[in-house]
C-alpha cells in the first residue's frame, strides 16, 4: 500500500464529498463536542481497510484517536467490532461516508477472494486478480485481493507485457509479437501470451514466452495444453471461471487462475458506523 498515494486519494474523495463544508454537522455541533464511533460488521466476511480508517480520520483531525479491534485480512462475524474512533463529532461524521464506502468495497473484495481461495482448495494454484478494477481505486482493490489470500496480476499496462488476441491478430502472429517486444524491452519485463488453441500454445512455447495463459478453455483442454509447456514457463487459466467451478481449474495445477469478478463484481461487505456523544 502506497501511503502517499492513499493520502492523495482520500483528499480527493473528501473534497468531492465536502465541497465547502458539511452543512449538517457544522450546523449542529462545534469543535468542542466530542464523541466516539464504532465500526461494526453487519455480515460475515474478511475485513480490509485499516489504513483507510487511520489515514482518513487523521486527515480530518489529528486529535481523533483510533483503536483497532481487527487487522486487515481478519475474519469478521456479524456483530464484531472492527474499530473505535474518538474525537470531535463534526469530523467523525464528516469522514463517515467516504471511509465506509471504501472499507465496505475493499472488505467485499477480500471476502470474495477468500471464497475463491477456499473453493480452489489447492496448495499449488494461486488465485489472482485482473485489471478489471474500478477506475481510481485499483491500488485499494488490488490490496484487498491480497488481504483475502489472493495475488496480484499486473497493476497496469506499464509493468508487464500481455500479448492478447488483438495484439496477435494485428502483428501477424505470436512469434512476431514476442519478437518485437523483446527487441524493445529489457530482460526484467516478463512477457505473457494469451492462447486459445494447441497451435497457439506451441507457438508461444517456441517464442519463449515467460507466461502462457489458457484463455476460455475447459479444464480438460488445459490439462492437454499444459503437457506442451516445459518447466520454467508459468501457466495461467482465465475466462469462464466461477466460484462454483474454480476447483476443477485448480485441479489442472496451473500456476495461477485470474478472476475478473474479484474486483468487478464483488458485493460490498455490510459495515455500519455508530456514533455516540
Amino acid at each position: 500500500m502506497n501511503k502517499l498515494k492513499l493520502k492523495t486519494m482520500l483528499e480527493e474523495f473528501f473534497e468531492e464529498d465536502l465541497g465547502f463544508g458539511d452543512l449538517t454537522s457544522e450546523s449542529i455541533f462545534t469543535e468542542q463536542d466530542f464523541g466516539y464511533g464504532v465500526f461494526v460488521a453487519k455480515d460475515d466476511g474478511i475485513f480490509c481497510g485499516v489504513d483507510v480508517i487511520k489515514q482518513g480520520f487523521t486527515l480530518l483531525n489529528e486529535r481523533i484517536s483510533i483503536d483497532f479491534h481487527l487487522n486487515d485480512g481478519a475474519e469478521v462475524i456479524k456483530g464484531d467490532k472492527i474499530a473505535t474512533v474518538e474525537g470531535p463529532v463534526i469530523h467523525l461524521l464528516t469522514g463517515e461516508r467516504v471511509i465506509l464506502n471504501l472499507i465496505q468495497r475493499m472488505s467485499g473484495i477480500a471476502t470474495i477472494t477468500n471464497k475463491a481461495v477456499v473453493n480452489a482448495n489447492s496448495n499449488h494454484t494461486k488465485i489472482c486478480d485482473t485489471r478489471k478494477t474500478t477506475p481510481g481505486l485499483r491500488m485499494l482493490e488490488k490490496y484487498a485481493v491480497t488481504c483475502g489470500g489472493g495475488y496480484n496480476h499486473r497493476f497496469g499496462l506499464y509493468d508487464a507485457v500481455m500479448i492478447k488476441d488483438n495484439h496477435i491478430a494485428a502483428s501477424g502472429g505470436i512469434e512476431e509479437a514476442v519478437k518485437k517486444v523483446r527487441e524493445k524491452l529489457g530482460h526484467t519485463v516478463k512477457i505473457e501470451v494469451e492462447t486459445e488453441s494447441k497451435e497457439d500454445v506451441i507457438e508461444a512455447v517456441k517464442a519463449k514466452a515467460d507466461i502462457i495463459m489458457f484463455d476460455n478453455r475447459t479444464p480438460e483442454e488445459i490439462i492437454q495444453f499444459k503437457e506442451l509447456v516445459p518447466d520454467g514457463i508459468i501457466t495461467e487459466a482465465s475466462g469462464g471461471i466461477t466460484l462454483d467451478n474454480v476447483a476443477s481449474y485448480a485441479f489442472t495445477e496451473v500456476d495461477y487462475i485470474s478472476l475478473g469478478f474479484l474486483t468487478h463484481s464483488a458485493k460490498a461487505l455490510d459495515i455500519s458506523f455508530n456514533v455516540e456523544v
